[in-house]
């Protein structure tokens, strides 16, 4: 609640403090009321950093006022009005609209999470909000349920807490060192410090539909590098709470921003939920229509790759993950090589390396076998003749022997290799 001292301080000769009803972050928020109008506001005190030399804090404040202009620029019923942007003591202070109710994180502690119709509700709510701060250039980077205030009387949804918002453009990773914003609410290209923009907005707005609809981010683990690792590598398993909106949910969590839903397009799936009982499809722009690594088809008359076959691929989503693993691993202290070389992710394209080739023991009298090449020499190896092959007859997949771990398998082409034990074959 504050010191009486607290209680007793007025700001800038106009705001009189009355009591905390916020803290995080960002700074302290106030209840007080505004003695020149006579009407209560919410006063936000931004905190000071001692560690800054005079010039430095001096750009900070500077920084800090301008970007509240810019929000305060923005008039839409579910933002937050911003009233007036003071300095006391040389620390900025932003009086803001009070609202009287609680935060959804609020919301969801006391009562549990919301049901599809009241998530895509909120979902609406915040498309619209965040297309008109957008549209004005401005991100909020900072978009979790903590943020969203639900009006007690008439259940007005209201973003706020723009108070790491940066116009469009600007660096986005870190200030002084330290992590901007909430990780499990922070979309995979800003973990990497790749691009930042409206679609980072937007893949927030996914994190918080799963947690209004089921209590937990699914991005939660116990320790910063689990959730580094979870948003840029682990496979996205949506809550079964999100299944009526699955589809928007899923378009929201989308690692290549590129394909990731736009507002409006989010915007009017929910609203066809709600008036419906159905979510429309994915738009075909946000379906995927590729596979990663083409494997080139195999014939009973060569199993070898000719000219003629399609080169090994990766898609751009594919580079991307790959990029955020190694740059947000590295910052987790995890080594990003071996997590590659580990294979596994969310189906989103993420390269993985093939096991070390390890040649095959044969038994006495027999030929050595021909290689087989794997799908990443296609692209690269001289073309091999279309011609059939002649091969000797292979012993059967007990006759040899294989590595540790590997088991020898018989393909229809008539040849043998060494695969790993947990593998299964698809034609």
């Amino acid at each position: 609640m504050g010191t009486e001292g607290d209680r007793l301080r007025v700001v800038a000769g106009r705001y009189r403090l009355q009591a905390r009803i916020g803290r995080g972050g960002m700074g302290v928020v106030w209840r007080a009321t505004d003695l020149l109008l006579g009407r209560q506001v919410a006063v936000k005190e931004l905190p000071f950093d001692e560690t800054l030399s005079a010039e430095e804090a001096a750009v900070q404040r500077e920084r800090t006022v301008r970007e509240a202009r810019a929000v305060a620029q923005l008039r839409h019923p579910h933002i937050i009005v911003v009233y007036d942007i003071v300095e006391q003591d040389e620390r900025p202070y932003i009086v803001m609209e009070l609202i009287d109710g609680g935060s959804l994180a609020d919301r969801i502690a006391a009562c549990g999470p919301v049901d599809a119709a009241e998530g895509a509700r909120i979902g609406i709510a915040l498309l619209s909000a965040l297309r008109t701060a957008h549209a004005a250039g401005v991100l909020h980077r900072d978009i979790k349920p903590a943020n969203v205030l639900v009006e007690s009387a008439t259940g007005r949804i209201v973003l706020t807490d723009f108070g790491i918002a940066r116009v469009a453009g600007a660096t986005t990773l870190t200030e002084a060192g330290s992590f901007v914003g909430s990780p499990e609410y922070t979309a995979p290209e800003r973990m990497a410090g790749v691009r930042t923009g409206p679609e980072s907005d937007l893949w927030s707005l996914g994190a918080l539909l799963c947690t209004a609809l089921s209590g937990q981010s699914p991005f939660h683990r116990d320790s910063l590098g689990g959730i580094l690792h979870a948003v840029v590598f682990d496979e996205i398993r949506p809550p079964p709470q999100a299944a009526p909106i699955l589809p928007v949910v899923r378009g929201l969590l989308e690692r290549d921003p590129d394909r990731r839903l736009t507002a409006d397009e989010a915007e009017w799936m929910l609203r066809t939920f709600l008036a419906s009982g159905r979510t429309p499809e994915l738009p075909a722009r946000c379906r995927p229509t590729w596979r990663d690594i083409p494997v080139p088809p195999r014939t009973a008359r060569t199993a070898l790759p000719d000219a003629s076959q399609e080169p090994v691929r990766y898609s751009a989503r594919s580079v991307l993950v790959a990029v955020l693993l190694v740059a947000a691993t590295a910052g987790a202290g995890v080594s990003a090589a071996a997590l590659l070389m580990r294979g596994g992710g969310d189906g989103g394209g993420t390269p993985v390396t093939s096991p070390p080739r390890t040649p095959v023991s044969t038994p006495a009298g027999t030929a050595p076998r021909p290689p087989v090449p794997s799908p990443s020499d296609a692209s690269s190896a001289t073309p091999v003749s279309t011609a059939p092959v002649t091969r000797p007859a292979l012993p059967a997949p007990g006759g040899s022997t294989a590595p540790s771990d590997y088991r020898l398998v018989q393909d229809p082409a008539g040849f043998a290799v060494a695969v790993p034990d947990a593998s299964t074959r698809e034609s």
